[in-house]
């Protein structure tokens, strides 16, 4: 059976590379974030998790400690998109602790792009298995990891993120080649 990476092939080729157009006609390039980026990257986050956007001073830590782990869609003029991941320290298992796209630009594959970038460097990396924690309701988002592989582990995990944020967890296995 093909990779998610196969069966859904990137033309781009590598990130630092546009790939699309916004619908205002400017080319979208996928890149590591920087340091700059952060007021747009709050942005974003605020706009796609309005309940429970991570405060500036998290965002921050993960530009220090995690930020070749950031990768962001830009159109040259503000963010449009990012996805944060992170691997345990022996290296085998990565969490994928954020996906993002903005509203204005859902629905037309950004997210997929995003997470098939991170697939291809973790498989490159040789990590053996990528988690994630999803909203059970959030039918859009389980779906588009469903699609890349990723399956539900047992049930829905009540109260995971705190009292009343129950979520699903998903996991793709990536073996260890």
């Amino acid at each position: 059976m093909a990779l998610p990476e196969e069966r859904f092939p990137f033309s781009g080729g590598h990130t630092d590379q546009a790939f699309f157009a916004d619908r205002a006609d400017r080319p979208l390039t996928m890149r590591g974030v920087t340091e700059t980026d952060l007021p747009e990257l709050l942005r974003v986050d605020r706009e796609v998790f309005p309940e429970d956007p991570y405060p500036y001073f998290v965002l921050r830590q993960h530009l220090d400690v995690h930020g070749d782990r950031i990768l962001v869609l830009d159109d040259g003029e503000c963010l449009h998109g990012y996805v944060l991941f992170v691997s345990t320290s022996d290296g085998h298992v990565t969490w994928v602790l954020s996906l993002a796209v903005s509203a204005d630009q859902r629905g037309r594959g950004l997210g997929k792009r995003l997470m098939l970038e991170v697939l291809r460097q973790l498989r490159r990396e040789r990590v053996h298995e990528v988690r994630l924690t999803v909203e059970p309701t959030n039918a859009a988002a389980i779906q588009l990891y469903r699609t890349l592989g990723f399956a539900p582990e047992g049930g829905v995990h009540r109260d995971y993120l705190g009292p009343g944020e129950h979520r699903l967890i998903m996991v793709l296995g990536l073996g260890s080649a």
